[in-house]
């Protein structure tokens, strides 16, 4: 039988994790995505799981896992009965969430410092000729979406637009 004892310091000696208590319940997140959450009465463990696989589970260990409600079924998200779980299998299990979790909040870290580069292809906008009533012929104006224009540097913090 696991209780919420056996994988609270787990859940805060992990890479980037960190508990918070939300409405008095008991969360662990990577960044703002949560991996593991406790009920109220700390009977319940939700904690992430692949929406794909979730079925399986459930279907094949009803005594331990149950799905979680409908309007939380979008999310990948599994409930565990805590006292149907031993000690090492509620650890294991919050080390897979937590993996998923460090998983997606690395994705999105990465994702927040690339940029694309900057574009000097030009934008089509269209616009509707008003002055030709019959048809209303569109007019394509061709702007470019960035100006891109290379710099020379001068010295320390001088900089000038370069001339061709």
């Amino acid at each position: 039988m696991a209780v919420i004892e056996d994988v609270r310091a787990l859940g805060s000696q992990l890479e980037r994790s960190y508990p918070v208590y939300v409405r008095g319940r008991l969360k662990f997140r990577v960044k703002q995505i949560v991996y593991v959450a406790f009920s109220l009465d700390e009977a319940v463990m939700e904690f992430a799981f692949p929406k794909q696989e979730r079925g399986a589970l459930v279907t094949g260990q009803p005594e331990k896992f149950r799905l979680p409600s409908d309007s939380d079924m979008r999310f990948n998200w599994v409930h565990a009965e805590l006292a149907a779980l031993d000690p090492t299998e509620a650890r294991e299990l919050v080390v897979d969430a937590w993996r998923r979790g460090s998983h997606r909040a690395r994705h999105a870290e990465d994702e927040e410092h690339i940029q694309p580069p900057p574009s000097c292809e030009p934008t089509e906008r269209a616009t509707l000729d008003a002055s030709r009533d019959p048809g209303a012929r569109r007019v394509v104006d061709r702007q470019p979406r960035y100006e891109a224009t290379p710099t020379i540097v001068l010295g320390p913090g001088l900089l000038a637009p370069h001339v061709a």
